[in-house]
C-alpha cells in the first residue's frame, strides 16, 4: 500500500516542503493540513493543501474524518504539546498510526531530532536506562563527535520566525478561527522577531564586554542556562510558569548556600526577545537576597567559553546543558528531560549542589550520548539550506522504515550478536 504523508505544522521554514517532495519522490503521497497563512507560505504550491477553517473544539473529529477520507498512514508534526498537536497524538496511538515527531536537536547544534510517538518528555528515552542503551550498543560503537560551542546560525531562525509572522499581516479568512498556541498578539509576536534582527549587533558586542569582564575577574562562578518561557519543554515538562520563577530559585539557593566568593550567572537563550524583561528581573530578585553584587545575567552568545570555567550548571531542562555533561560538569535540571538520567546529572537539593556540586559519570554519559548519535540525531538544521540538505539525506529512508530508531539500533545488536553465535 503507498504511504500517505499528513503533514502539521512545522518548524518556520522551507524544511516540511522540502522533505514532503523527497518523499513525494519516494513514491508516497502527501497533504498538509495548514492552520494559518504562513503554513501556506513555506508549503510548495504543487503539493496538496488543505486550510483548517472550523474551530479549534472541531479539530479532533474534523482530523479523524480527514485520516479516513484522505487514507492517512502517517502523521508528521514538530513540537508535540502544541494544542493542536496532542489530539492528532492522541488520535495516532487511538488508530495505530505511526507519528513522525520532529524537534531541535537533543545535542545542539549539529543535529536534529526525529522520534516516533513524540519527543522530549513524551520521548522513548524517558523509559530507557542507560544499561539498556549500553546494551543496544553492543557492536555499534562510533566516534563521539567534539561538543559545539555555539546554537547555530540564529539569524536563520529569527528571519523565518519574523516571515512566518509577517503572514498574519494578511486577512484572515479561512484562518479566522485558529488561536495560537503561544500567548501574545501577532502583532506582538512580529515586533520581537523584527526588534531581535535589527538589536543583534548591539547585543552581540554587549554581551562580548559582559562576558570578557566576567571572565577576566578570575572569580569562580555557577551557570543558570535560561529557557525560553513559552517553550513547551517548560509548559509541559516543568513545574515552572516562567522563567523568572526559576530565577528566583536559584538566586535565593545561590545565596543561602554558595561560598562567598563565587558568582552566578545567568545565560539567556539565544532566541531570547525581551518579552519577559529577565535582565531586570534578576536584577530585582538579586537586590532582593542581598547578592546583587555576585549575580550575572549574560544575552546569549556562544556557551563554550563561559562552561570552558564554570563549577556546575543549573537547568530547568535546557538540551545545552549535555554540552556540559561532555565536559564532564556538574549538572543539576529541575524539570523533565531525556538526559536527566541518574547516572549523571545530580540529584542534589539545590542548595546542596551550590555548596558541593556532584559530578557526573562522564563514561556513562559518553554511552548515552553515542546511543543518541546511532539513533534519533540526524546531523543537520532546520534553518539554512546546508542544514536542510544534511537532513533529508537521512531522514526519509528514516521515516520510510518500520521501525523507530530506537528499535532499529536494537534489531541492528541482536542481529550482531546472532552472527557472532553462528560463526
Amino acid at each position: 500500500m503507498t504511504k500517505k504523508f499528513l503533514f502539521l505544522q512545522g518548524p518556520h521554514g522551507p524544511f516540511f516542503g522540502q522533505l514532503a517532495k523527497s518523499l513525494q519522490r519516494a513514491g508516497c503521497d502527501v497533504v498538509r493540513i495548514g492552520f494559518t497563512h504562513g503554513d501556506r507560505f513555506f508549503w510548495p504550491k504543487p503539493l496538496p493543501y488543505l486550510p483548517f477553517e472550523s474551530t479549534e473544539s472541531q479539530w479532533e473529529a474534523k482530523l479523524r474524518v480527514e485520516i479516513s477520507a484522505q487514507g492517512i498512514t502517517d502523521i508528521v508534526l514538530y513540537g508535540d504539546c502544541r494544542p493542536l498537536h496532542q489530539s492528532a497524538v492522541k488520535l495516532a496511538k487511538e488508530l495505530d498510526i505511526p507519528l513522525h515527531s520532529f524537534e531541535e536537536g537533543y545535542l545542539r547544534p549539529y543535529w536534529a531530532t526525529y522520534e516516533r510517538g513524540g519527543t522530549n518528555g513524551h520521548s522513548a528515552l524517558m523509559d530507557l536506562s542507560v544499561d539498556q542503551m549500553r546494551l543496544a550498543l553492543t557492536g555499534n560503537k562510533a566516534e563521539l563527535s567534539e561538543a559545539p560551542s555555539q546554537w547555530g546560525a540564529l539569524w536563520h531562525h529569527v528571519w523565518y520566525g519574523m516571515l512566518y509572522h509577517l503572514n498574519f499581516l494578511r486577512p484572515a479568512g479561512p484562518y479566522r478561527n485558529y488561536n495560537r498556541h503561544r500567548e501574545g498578539a501577532m502583532l506582538t509576536e512580529l515586533r520581537l522577531h523584527a526588534r531581535r534582527l535589527a538589536t543583534m549587533p548591539w547585543t552581540s558586542l554587549g554581551r562580548r564586554i559582559h562576558t570578557r569582564h566576567l571572565l577576566n575577574q578570575g572569580e569562580p562562578y555557577f551557570l543558570a542556562l535560561l529557557q525560553l518561557g513559552h517553550d513547551s519543554s517548560i509548559r509541559s515538562h516543568s513545574g515552572f510558569d516562567k522563567m523568572a520563577d526559576f530565577a528566583e530559585q536559584c538566586i535565593q539557593d545561590f545565596a543561602s548556600a554558595a561560598k562567598p566568593h563565587y558568582r552566578l550567572v545567568f545565560k539567556a537563550h539565544p532566541l531570547e526577545d525581551g518579552r519577559e524583561k529577565l535582565g531586570r528581573a534578576i536584577r530585582k530578585l538579586a537586590k532582593k537576597y542581598g547578592v546583587s553584587s555576585r549575580v550575572d545575567y549574560i544575552q546569549g552568545g556562544k556557551l563554550g567559553v563561559l562552561l570552558d570555567n564554570t563549577s556546575g550548571v543549573v537547568t530547568i531542562n535546557s538540551t545545552a546543558a549535555q554540552q556540559a555533561l561532555w565536559r564532564g560538569l556538574p549538572v543539576r535540571a529541575l524539570g523533565r528531560s531525556v538526559f536527566n538520567k541518574p547516572e549523571f546529572v545530580s540529584d542534589q537539593p539545590l542548595v546542596r549542589f551550590f555548596e558541593q556540586p556532584q559530578l557526573p559519570d562522564r563514561l556513562a554519559y559518553d554511552e548515552y550520548r553515542s546511543y543518541l548519535l546511532h539513533t534519533s540525531q540526524i546531523p543537520g538544521g532546520f534553518y539554512t539550506q546546508s542544514g536542510r540538505a544534511a537532513l533529508m539525506r537521512k531522514t526519509t529512508d528514516m521515516m520510510l522504515s518500520d521501525r523507530c530508531p530506537y528499535q532499529a539500533l536494537q534489531d541492528r545488536s541482536v542481529a550482531k550478536k546472532h552472527l557472532k553465535v553462528v560463526t
